[in-house]
């Protein structure tokens, strides 16, 4: 039989029809990040066993937009954008396993097949999607400088419906870009039995990190954030009793990092065994 290749399907007989290419991952782009307060219940309502609250503002929440450019070692996406470049929105709790805290992304949307296939691989629940952010300048008039009194929105659809969207002006600079997604990251992959009977052929919490880390200078400011209705998504549960959310802070930052694997920290019972569930 001819052995096929490439990191995920379609494996193919060079490889090169994978729909994501091999690690190690390479980023750089740009974030804005808006966090808020919300009953801690409505966090809590997104963490499987054997996750728990964090002890610290367990109703803190962020929600970020970010620009991205991405590759792999050969760095041939740089010359060939559309395989480069996505534009992604993830929500972040924090949560604690075995005495440490973690953040994790609770929801997740982007706007390329490869970004989304990409996040299933590391456990990131990432679903397609529209989103727009306002761009800085340098030149012109077109545009926000990063400083104080820059002015950015951004906006998140999903099936044609609006169901984030947010407003920041910068106020000034600070050393860190919020406090809700400064903890490696822990993740959950699973898989449903093709039996479709309840079990998971994959059921796992994975950890992971960014290597050859760049960050850039941390712009502060005021935020606003909108949060819609939509038959097929759930934003709106963080919302408090009049509608309202208590907004933390906004940030802006510019970011480049790596990443290869991961580690594994828990697996559920092997379900196709018997038993199992969700983690």
């Amino acid at each position: 039989m001819p052995e096929l290749h490439g990191l995920m399907y379609p494996r193919t007989p060079t490889g090169a029809g994978s729909i994501l290419p091999s690690p190690p991952w390479h980023y750089s782009g740009e974030m804005l990040t808006v966090e808020f307060r919300t009953d801690p219940a409505n966090v809590a309502e997104l963490l499987p066993e054997p996750l728990t609250l964090a002890d610290d503002d367990p109703g803190a929440v962020a929600i970020i937009w970010a620009d991205w450019q991405s590759c792999s070692d050969s760095f041939d996406e740089l010359l060939d954008p559309a395989r480069a470049q996505y534009k992604e929105v993830f929500v972040v709790v924090r949560c604690q396993y075995e005495g440490t805290t973690y953040s994790r992304a609770a929801y997740i949307w982007v706007d390329k097949d490869f970004a989304m296939a990409r996040g299933h691989i590391q456990g990131y629940p990432k679903k397609m999607s529209e989103i727009w952010m306002t761009r800085p300048v340098t030149i012109g008039k077109a545009g926000p400088r990063l400083e104080p009194g820059g002015r950015f929105g951004c906006t998140l659809s999903t099936f044609g419906r609006r169901i984030a969207d947010a407003r920041f002006t910068i106020t000034g600079t600070t050393d860190a870009a919020g406090f809700v997604n400064g903890h490696p990251m822990l993740h959950t992959r699973q898989m449903p039995a093709i039996e479709m009977d309840g079990r998971d052929s994959l059921d796992e919490l994975v950890t992971m990190r960014g290597f050859d880390v760049e960050l850039g200078p941390v712009y502060s400011g005021e935020a606003e954030l909108d949060l819609h209705d939509c038959p097929t998504e759930e934003l709106t549960r963080f919302l408090g009793p009049d509608g309202e959310l208590e907004i933390i802070g906004g940030y802006y930052r510019q970011v480049g990092n790596s990443m290869h694997g991961g580690t594994t920290v828990w697996a559920g019972p092997n379900p196709m065994a018997g038993g199992g569930g969700a983690a």
